[in-house]
């Protein structure tokens, strides 16, 4: 696709606008830039080690040279980075997103860390940031505040989800910014995530990522507890596949991803975990 993407119609009377992603490789970027652009919507992809990225081309995307190159035109800038670091680089660099999408602001006033040259084309005038790294609560106020004073409307939306989640479009989106936006974005949730949960105002996806790790991690110790319970009374642990089988919806809804997400995070040194999140992902 070329450098010279538009919004064009889409079903419904709807229009897609274009979508920026920048950190387009690896387990989650590249996944919800492929989705985005299959669900239709033009994308503008960077990644800082371009190779990473080249698979999106056969989906249609276009591979930017810079992050400011990404957002040039984009009404929808995602960031999708390792740290706070990376995404503040990506935004406020030298060849940063704003350098794009602040130009669509100075005629009102509004200025960024550094301003577009002569050949930067700014953002439609309602750009939107959506932040879903995670990168923690004081890094998130940050890029909030930077935003604020790049006149951009900022919206904080960390996922739950790994690798397989993430390829098939079934992340779960945790949401927070301003109300207006939600319309704007509901096309590129609905491309990579299989629900998304309004969290409040910007910041509060974050928070409730953090209760959500929490919750997790409890899972996860409960569990290797449960399974040294089971060994000390000379027990097979496979053994508690029937038992959890027969609870109730909302136990195997939990565990559903608390597990898949320790098996993940954890590997071979708990088998039973891995037995468990397949058996739930099966069922």
């Amino acid at each position: 696709m070329t450098d010279t993407q538009t919004a064009r119609p889409a079903g419904r009377g709807l229009v897609t606008e274009t979508v920026a992603v920048l950190g387009a490789d690896g387990v989650m970027g590249l996944p919800i830039a492929r989705n985005i652009a299959r669900a239709g919507l033009p994308v503008r992809a960077w990644n800082r080690s371009r190779d990473k990225a080249e698979p999106l081309a056969a989906d249609g995307a276009y591979l930017a040279r810079t992050p400011c190159d990404a957002a040039s035109g984009a009404g929808i800038v995602i960031t999708m980075l390792a740290d706070e670091d990376a995404v503040l680089q990506a935004m406020d660099g030298p060849d940063g997103a704003l350098r794009s999408m602040s130009g669509a602001h100075r005629a009102n006033g509004a200025t960024a860390g550094h301003h577009g040259g002569p050949h930067d084309a700014p953002c439609p005038h309602d750009a939107l940031w959506v932040q879903m790294s995670t990168i923690g609560e004081a890094a998130t106020g940050r890029c909030a505040a930077l935003a604020n004073r790049a006149g951009l409307g900022f919206v904080d939306a960390p996922v739950l989800g790994t690798c397989q989640p993430a390829e098939e479009g079934r992340l779960v989106i945790l949401e927070s910014g301003p109300q207006e936006a939600r319309h704007r974005l509901a096309p590129v949730f609905e491309a990579i995530g299989r629900s998304t949960i309004r969290a409040g105002e910007a910041g509060a996806g974050t928070r409730l990522k953090l209760v959500v790790n929490w919750w997790v991690l409890a899972v996860l110790e409960a569990a290797a507890e449960t399974i040294s319970l089971a060994e000390a009374f000379d027990l097979d642990p496979a053994l508690l596949l029937g038992p959890v089988d027969d609870t109730e919806d909302g136990l195997e809804h939990g565990l559903e991803h608390g597990l898949e997400h320790g098996a993940e995070e954890r590997g071979p040194d708990l088998p039973l975990i891995e037995a468990l999140a397949r058996r739930f992902a099966e069922g």
